[in-house]
């Protein structure tokens, strides 16, 4: 049985976060230093008492209105996020019913960041296999700028909130091919929120500044950069070796690549380092940001929207993430 992605879109919240605003707060920080090392111009930041699932909602929304799609035909939901809307219920459960799909269906959480999209679609394509449903909408929402420390000038160039709605069936635009997908926890520490939940369920107060005025706190959302940087790069030409070994295809056979973006430093480095010409990397960035598990289906929508992607094209796609969990395929448009 062959699975396809059907239809593909996203959503982001109103409020823009310009590097100038960045720079307003943090001089040292200039304009120009922004758009040289992290590649993004602005992104979107949640208001207060917007959620990911607030988004999400308004992703698959204008899915079912720009495609024509009668919400009644799905009978499986994934939401992918680490900011959900509480520890308990699922969220999914909740936006079932915000978005009024059929009670016969499963509504899950799944948990993951950067790689979430992956291993999401990974995910919809085993149980439509499996018989266990027809018609997947997987929805991938996140809102990072909601675990960022207010001073925390690095994390705020990078990270931008937004969501994306994918309807994963067996006919559409993209047949969805073979995945590898794995998973290295030693590397948890490197990018964690360590409170607020069972382990340390109240807050540390623990917040300090280092040399640089950058904030540390158990509390916020810390992010060891070179660490991550070192990891994405030193696995990433395995995981592409893999991904192509997996579904019968050799480097030169791939029309675009996609990938995870994190920020136009590390894209440019691994573009490099697999010797892919710049005409065959797609990068969106400079106005969403690092909007974490939707980086992947924001793009392709995008490339799609702007004509770089269309039918007929062969579509890598590869995601490394904190965890450390990373995950790639090939899409055939």
């Amino acid at each position: 049985m062959k699975v396809f992605i059907k239809a593909i879109t996203y959503h982001l919240p109103e409020n823009v976060l310009t590097n100038e605003k960045i720079a307003g707060e943090f001089p040292e920080w200039t304009v120009e230093k922004i758009d040289k090392k992290i590649g993004i111009k602005q992104r979107r930041v949640t208001s207060e008492g917007e959620t990911a699932s607030d988004l999400s909602v308004g992703a698959a929304e204008k899915l079912f209105a720009e495609h024509d799609i009668d919400r009644s035909i799905v009978d499986y939901l994934i939401f992918v996020t680490q900011s959900p809307d509480y520890h308990l219920p699922t969220t999914a459960c909740i936006i079932q019913t915000r978005l009024d799909l059929p009670q016969r269906l499963t509504a899950i959480d799944v948990n993951l960041g950067c790689n979430g999209f992956v291993a999401g679609l990974s995910l919809a394509k085993a149980v439509i296999i499996a018989g266990q449903a027809k018609n997947v909408l997987l929805l991938t929402g996140e809102t990072y700028s909601k675990y960022l420390h207010k001073r925390d000038k690095s994390n705020l160039t990078i990270f931008g909130d937004g969501a994306a709605a994918t309807l994963v069936t067996t006919e559409g635009i993209a047949e969805v091919g073979e995945f590898v997908i794995g998973t290295d926890g030693t590397g948890a520490d490197n990018l964690i929120v360590k409170t607020g939940c069972a382990r340390h369920p109240l807050p540390a107060n623990d917040l300090k500044f280092d040399d640089f005025g950058n904030p540390h706190s158990s509390d916020n959302l810390f992010m060891d950069g070179p660490a991550i940087l070192n990891y994405s790069l030193e696995s990433i030409p395995q995981i592409v070796e893999d991904v192509l070994v997996k579904n019968n295809v050799i480097m030169e056979e791939i029309d675009l690549h996609v990938y995870h973006q994190a920020n136009i430093f590390l894209a440019e480095l691994e573009r490099r380092k697999l010797r892919i010409p710049q005409e065959r990397y797609y990068c969106n960035i400079e106005n969403v940001g690092n909007t974490v598990s939707s980086t992947i289906p924001i793009a392709l929508r995008m490339a799609l929207d702007d004509g770089t992607l269309h039918s007929g094209m062969k579509v890598l796609s590869v995601a490394q993430g904190l965890g450390y969990t990373w995950g790639g395929m090939v899409l055939y448009f």
